[in-house]
């Protein structure tokens, strides 16, 4: 994504759209982590935490910015609530940072799993 001004040009990469996406995902409540988008034989691979945009993928389409969330949300939480919020959170996030506002937001569930306590 680049955006010009008479005092230059600004170039955003969609590595650094995916881990503004990523941070508000890890944030929302019910999510216990972020997937891998290559499923392989139904497993599904729970990333670790400091693998920062893997799970995210940002597209931009026509100048508009699409971002797909892979991700692992809790056992025992309303799955369509959780999926309704991190679309919120990730869209908010990205547009106050960018200041561009942000076409879609699809929420894939790759797994359900039991939080682990700590």
């Amino acid at each position: 994504m680049t955006t010009e001004t008479e005092l230059g040009k600004i170039e955003i990469s969609p590595t650094a759209i995916a881990s503004i996406a990523s941070q508000a995902v890890l944030e929302c409540y019910g999510v216990v982590g972020m997937a891998s988008r290559n499923l392989k034989d139904g497993l599904v691979e729970l990333l670790a935490a400091g693998t920062g945009h893997r799970g995210v993928d940002v597209r931009l389409v026509d100048e508009q910015i699409i971002i797909d969330l892979y991700v692992i949300i809790e056992y025992g939480t309303r799955i369509s609530e959780v999926a309704h919020n991190i679309m919120s959170a990730v869209r908010f996030r990205v547009e106050k940072a960018l200041g561009i506002p942000v076409a879609q937001v699809n929420v894939h569930v790759q797994g359900l799993r039991v939080s682990q306590e700590d």
